[in-house]
């Protein structure tokens, strides 16, 4: 097609040479928007904000109007699949997901049956389909789904941890349980990728947000092969669509994330972008990777931050992303200097300001 240019964020992922990295955010759609904080009172029940299509797509569709970042990422929830495997889950505001009972028997992790996107979770096509279309292609499309570990230890905590001592306590009391609940949740989350790849999404990310809390010897025993299960299912069938893995707290298990067999490895603000680029290697892209409360600075702090993290990570295989989700109550001002500043950044890389 004449004058088709594929989006900013698809060439990043490929290691094309730039002249700025592409730019989203982790949390873009959320909490320290007023345009979702006011949607967010009329329909108080996240489960219907993200599972009604009208309004997930309103949502996901208020940075990109806001900010234009180059990735609009569907918005929806990593436990989101989970009751199409019949693991029912809720979300209650300011205390997070609650999945009760929580998964501790064998019976009940017997009991977790093959997940059937198409009729458990329709509304994604929907969502996904109108995205691409709406943003074109200005920008990228993202989904998104939990990893296997970080499946599980919700499942099987019951709510968000600080200790981590109940999935622990079943990893290494009862290993065998926990492994075919691992391997259950593997198989389930690669139909689900594929699911979101085939509904529209160009990229795919997967966040083992709690893998960071495992040693390595146990990482190794307990997320990265049921994240490689994932990876190796969905290059099967979708071998051109780019996955990115993200876990907070990622500095001792840097290079095992490169193992896991994704294209980009987003890395989170404990980290120097050089020293992880040295450490991953010249085949695993980079994604982050500013301090989310580097929002809350002054605008040439974010400025300078920005230059650091883009010089350091070099100008092939590069998308500019916090480190973490964006946090609520960032300014959204600040939020809009951070993609201003990210896509003049050529400009300001041949004449810094003073």
């Amino acid at each position: 097609m004449t004058g088709f240019q594929e989006p900013y964020l698809l060439r990043a992922t490929r290691g094309e040479a730039l002249d700025r990295p592409p730019v989203w955010m982790m949390r873009q759609a959320g909490r320290y928007m007023k345009a979702y904080r006011d949607l967010r009172d009329r329909y108080p029940s996240f489960r219907e904000r993200s599972e009604n299509p009208d309004l997930a797509i309103e949502i996901s569709l208020q940075p990109w109007h806001a900010f234009r970042p180059d990735g609009v990422i569907l918005f929806s929830d990593i436990l989101t699949p989970l009751p199409g495997m019949g693991i029912p889950f809720d979300i209650v505001e300011n205390k997070g997901p609650i999945i009760d009972p929580p998964l501790r028997t064998q019976e009940q992790i017997d009991q977790i049956h093959a997940l059937d996107p198409e009729a458990s979770l329709p509304f994604i096509r929907t969502i996904l389909q109108t995205l691409r279309q709406e943003v074109g292609n200005d920008a990228a499309v993202l989904g998104f789904v939990g990893a296997p570990w970080t499946l599980a230890a919700y499942a099987v905590e019951g709510k968000s941890s600080k200790t981590y001592s109940v999935i622990k306590g079943m990893a290494f009391s009862e290993p065998a349980r926990l492994h075919q609940l691992l391997e259950t949740l593997a198989d389930n989350i690669a139909i689900y990728l594929r699911y979101q790849i085939d509904s529209g999404a160009q990229v795919v990310q997967m966040f083992d947000s709690w893998a960071g809390q495992l040693s390595p010897i146990d990482y190794r025993m307990f997320a990265l092969p049921y994240q490689q299960r994932v990876v190796q299912q969905v290059k099967a069938t979708h071998p051109d669509t780019p996955m990115i893995l993200y876990i907070s707290g990622s500095a001792g298990v840097l290079e095992l994330m490169a193992e896991s067999g994704v294209d980009m490895v987003s890395v989170d603000w404990t980290v120097d972008m050089a020293d992880a680029r040295r450490r991953l290697g010249p085949n695993v892209g980079v994604q982050g990777n500013v301090d989310p409360a580097a929002l809350f600075g002054a605008k040439p702090f974010i400025r300078d931050r920005i230059l650091d993290t883009i010089g350091k990570a070099g100008n092939r295989g590069h998308i500019l992303n916090l480190g973490h989700g964006i946090l609520p109550g960032t300014p959204e001002d600040n939020a809009a200097f951070f993609f201003e500043t990210a896509k003049q950044i050529d400009q300001l890389l041949v004449a810094p300001a003073s």
